[in-house]
């Protein structure tokens, strides 16, 4: 049901025939991330390794060959960072559309529904204070709350904080990724008391802060910590953070 008030429906209404959305991705009119590219995302399927959630080989092996997250219990991502996804949310991150994180949000809960994590709590993987300011908002937390919504798991967006401001992850190498983030974060949330509970970022390229992130939970005493990002780039690839 839409609980927002009439004046503001109508003022919306108003505002979508003055000015219709156009899809983020390719332009056309109508809506901000269009059925025809909804349609080229390109999806996750099993057979998938547990750990890392890279789909297996033909031989049934795992390309990363062993080289997983090391605090994480388990990791999975809806899609590829590619073709209009990728747009998306880069539009999403970058260029402030926050009304991209229901069609984004709607991506993780199909995922979520495929194969429910055995979780009680999302947390969504905080930004600094400094990185907030500068950006406007958390990307992850967006996406967080929505799911949480969609799925009725409860999220908590502030037991998890980022205490050290780090350089940027892109360009560096796996092992300078884990040492950039290492010592990054802390919880502040009520005790946790061996749950388990399930990290929420958009993208995953090594793992290495979502990694940080249960290095600090599993600290504070969490028994599992999964994670579930919106998108991956194909292994070896560059993801922008």
């Amino acid at each position: 049901m839409d609980t927002l008030p009439l004046p503001r429906r109508v003022l919306g209404s108003l505002l979508d025939l003055l000015f219709p959305p156009r899809c983020v991705a390719c332009g056309e009119p109508g809506s901000l991330f269009c059925a025809r590219c909804l349609a080229q995302v390109e999806f996750l399927h099993p057979p998938l390794c547990v750990r890392c959630g890279e789909p297996l080989t033909p031989q049934g092996r795992c390309p990363r060959h062993g080289r997983h997250p090391h605090a994480i219990d388990g990791l999975r991502s809806a899609a590829w960072h590619a073709g209009p996804l990728r747009q998306a949310i880069h539009r999403f991150k970058y260029g402030g559309v926050h009304a991209l994180k229901g069609p984004l949000s709607a991506l993780l809960a199909e995922c979520w529904r495929q194969g429910p994590l055995p979780v009680g709590l999302l947390l969504p993987v905080p930004l600094h204070p400094q990185r907030v300011r500068e950006r406007g908002f958390n990307q992850a937390a967006l996406l967080a709350r929505q799911l949480s919504h969609e799925i009725g798991i409860p999220c908590d967006e502030r037991a998890l904080r980022r205490i050290r401001h780090t350089p940027p992850q892109v360009g560096l190498g796996a092992a300078e990724r884990l040492a950039n983030v290492q010592g990054a974060f802390s919880y502040v949330g009520p005790a946790l008391r061996g749950q388990a509970v399930c990290l929420l970022d958009d993208i995953c390229t090594t793992g290495a802060t979502l990694d940080a992130c249960a290095v600090a939970l599993k600290e504070a005493g969490a028994g599992a910590v999964w994670a579930l990002t919106l998108a991956r780039p194909h292994w070896g690839e560059e993801a922008p953070r």
